[in-house]
């Protein structure tokens, strides 16, 4: 209890309340204990009763403070006392202890509320109070103790007059707001009042304000007026009136855009869920819509029936439709149904060039190469609806808005129409073939969530960075994934393949010099092309002298003793390769780039002799150079040494971490406890034994 010693306490779970606060009132010789009771110290100050009094737990800090009734009798009195100050006190202490529920009951059980909504309709009060006034109104309601229906259109009026306000307090404003909202999602007719009251233009007004609190509960009641009007009533042009502020959006605005985002684009979805209907003209009419604007025939009027029909299914078929002859069927899957047939139309009425590029580019192409114009259109509609959660509800947790969305006022069109060049492209880009046309998709998927997850926040920025997202771009970012989610580029483990490397690296020195020892045949190509001769080199057992000299055709691993010549490891110079070495040189301009290829040198003695090899393959060559080098003590270069090794490490790491199987690698080291003050905890062996 402030200002008194604290007591420990052993708080029995079976004793009734009342005597526990007893003992304690006891201990601090407290008369009373009725007018008493206790709340947690700390976090939101809850009364402790018999229905809660279980989630106490050992070590809890408690208060002893004034009983909920006698606090909620004393508020009452001093929220109409006639001294402006103790009614802005009470009022003050009445907003923080109203989110008590058992406080809540006992005040409104003396008709408190009433008082409240009396002070708000008088309207008499300085903006402080009036403030405090709102503020416990509302955590009283916040309760569900009392219906929201039984308030008076007098006080509707006034809270609304509050929002309505040009220059108000914006404390007010945004309690204003909150009880607006409130009222909105309790009952139908008092929707109807709020939306009588409040207009849409001052509420997009209270949007483009720089206070944060007050622009996120405007987007709440907006919100809240959008989702319980019917479709009907929605206006659904709202997005190009609202400004972002320039500060990042917090958790519960970015909540409001999302579902702002969300019901607009639900407005697609009566759309979507229609099948296209092969008799209604009209929509025939965009059908054929879209075949005249890609194909200028001559004058249909000119053919005979069967001709006009047969040339029409052929300009179908040339604009991507499967079913030809009778290509509404194709609009008849649901979804995405007429939603495919309004954005391909879009396409073609909006961007009539790109349109007719598209259509003609592709009709031109061989037939299996061609990309299919509606087939692509009609899954691309698909994909889209599906990214933009088209026909999903709502989720009350959701908050994953685009900011393209509040930039453009018909973002699945204009979407459309940048991914369907983009589906085109990508295309050509994979080399596509109409077996690939499920891929092509799976990839122009990826490059939408992928560039749209960037949150662009305009149409021009999204078509710039989903174009520069081309397939070779997908290839790499999935590479890089896919070595993430092995987590062989997490800092450790890149840290063990540096620790593993030396290791490694001494294994392939020790395999190249023991092929070097086992020796390899080479052919000796003379000035007249006969490639008749053949030589064995070899590595002495010791690595200290080269031993060769010429065999026969069938001739297979001699012994190194019928090698006659040969060259000690400590002469040799240096290691030539390519066009630098002398045999090469000498037939400058001859030799082939695959001969080149294979060519080797060492240099002995004083640099004026030199052993000439041609490999006989690319995995010779590489082992040879790669033993030499070793030899000379430099490092290996070749490319199979680099693939081997990479080969080696990944093998390694991988049987390294399989102990650790779905347990994350933190990227630092976790830190070294500091050694304890003293070790006295150490067991003394020496004084066991005595």
């Amino acid at each position: 209890m402030p200002g008194a010693y604290p007591q420990l306490i052993q708080l029995d779970q079976k004793k009734p309340l009342s005597a526990v606060i007893k003992e304690v009132c006891d201990g601090w010789n407290l008369p009373g204990p009725d007018n008493y009771a206790l709340q947690y110290a700390d976090g939101v100050q809850t009364y402790i009763t018999e229905s809660n009094r279980l989630d106490i737990k050992n070590g809890c800090i408690l208060r002893l403070t004034k009983a909920p009734g006698r606090c909620a009798e004393d508020l009452y009195k001093g929220i109409q006392s006639s001294d402006s100050g103790v009614r802005c006190d009470s009022l003050k202490q009445l907003a923080s202890v109203s989110t008590d529920v058992t406080f809540a009951q006992e005040f409104i059980s003396r008709d408190g509320h009433t008082l409240l909504v009396k002070i708000v309709e008088e309207a008499n009060e300085a903006p402080v109070i009036m403030t405090h006034t709102l503020t416990s109104f509302m955590e009283l309601m916040d309760h569900g103790i009392v219906s929201w229906e039984n308030l008076s259109s007098v006080f509707i009026k006034k809270i609304a007059s509050f929002v309505n306000a040009k220059v108000g307090d914006a404390s007010i404003q945004q309690v204003s707001l909150d009880i607006l909202e409130s009222m909105v999602l309790s009952s139908h007719s008092l929707f109807l009042q709020v939306k009588h009251e409040i207009t849409l233009e001052r509420l997009i007004t209270h949007l483009q304000v720089t206070n944060q609190q007050i622009q996120t509960k405007a987007m709440a009641l907006l919100m809240a007026l959008l989702q319980t009007a019917g479709d009907a009533d929605r206006q659904v042009r709202l997005q190009s009136n609202i400004i972002h502020s320039s500060g990042s959006v917090g958790d519960e605005m970015a909540h409001y855009l999302y579902v702002l985002q969300s019901v607009t684009l639900n407005h697609l979805e009566p759309r979507m869920r229609t099948p296209l209907d092969c008799y209604s003209p009209e929509q025939r009419d965009i059908l054929h819509g879209l075949r005249q604007a890609a194909f200028e025939t001559e004058s249909d009027n000119s053919l005979s029936t069967e001709r006009r029909r047969s040339l029409c299914a052929k300009e179908f078929k040339k604009l991507g439709f499967s079913n030809n002859s009778n290509p509404g069927q194709d609009l008849v899957r649901t979804p995405p149904g007429l939603l495919a047939l309004d954005t391909m139309f879009y396409f073609a009425s909006r961007y009539p060039d790109a349109y007719s590029r598209f259509v003609l580019e592709n009709s031109s192409r061989e037939d299996k190469h061609e990309c299919p114009f509606a087939r692509s259109s009609i899954q691309l509609t698909l994909i889209l609806c599906d990214i933009l959660r088209i026909g999903e509800p709502p989720s009350e947790t959701g908050s994953n808005y685009h900011p393209i969305f509040f930039s453009q006022d018909r973002l699945m069109d204009e979407l459309f129409c940048v991914c369907i060049q983009l589906l085109n492209k990508t295309w050509k880009e994979m080399r596509a073939t109409q077996e690939d046309f499920d891929k092509v998709m799976q990839v122009v998927r990826e490059q939408i969530t992928r560039t749209l997850s960037t949150k662009p926040t305009s149409l021009e920025l999204f078509k710039n960075k989903v174009n520069a997202l081309n397939y070779s771009e997908i290839l790499k970012l999935r590479q890089t994934e896919r070595l993430h989610q092995e987590e062989t580029l997490a800092p450790p483990v890149l840290e063990l393949k540096e620790r593993l490397k030396p290791e490694l690296l001494e294994l392939i020195r020790q395999q190249r010099l023991n092929r070097l020892c086992q020796g390899t045949l080479f052919r000796k190509i003379s000035s007249r092309r006969r490639q008749d001769k053949l030589w064995y080199c070899r590595l002495s057992p010791n690595h200290k002298v080269l031993h060769y000299g010429d065999v026969e055709e069938d001739t297979d691993n001699p012994p190194i003793e019928t090698l006659q010549e040969k060259i000690p490891v400590a002469d040799i110079k240096a290691l030539l390769t390519g066009k630098d070495c002398p045999h090469m040189k000498e037939n400058k301009g001859k030799q082939t780039k695959e001969v080149l290829d294979l060519a080797f040198s060492i240099t002995y003695d004083v640099e004026e002799y030199s052993l000439n090899f041609i490999a006989s393959s690319r995995t010779d060559f590489c082992l040879w150079t790669d033993g030499l080098s070793v030899l000379l003590g430099r490092d290996m270069s070749s490319e199979s040494m680099r693939s081997e090794l990479e080969i080696l490490l990944s093998m390694e790491i991988k049987l390294r971490l399989l102990d650790l199987e779905n347990v994350p690698i933190p990227d630092s080291a976790p830190p070294v406890p500091k050694p304890p003050s003293n070790y006295n905890f150490c067991y003394d062996f020496s004084q066991a034994e005595q």
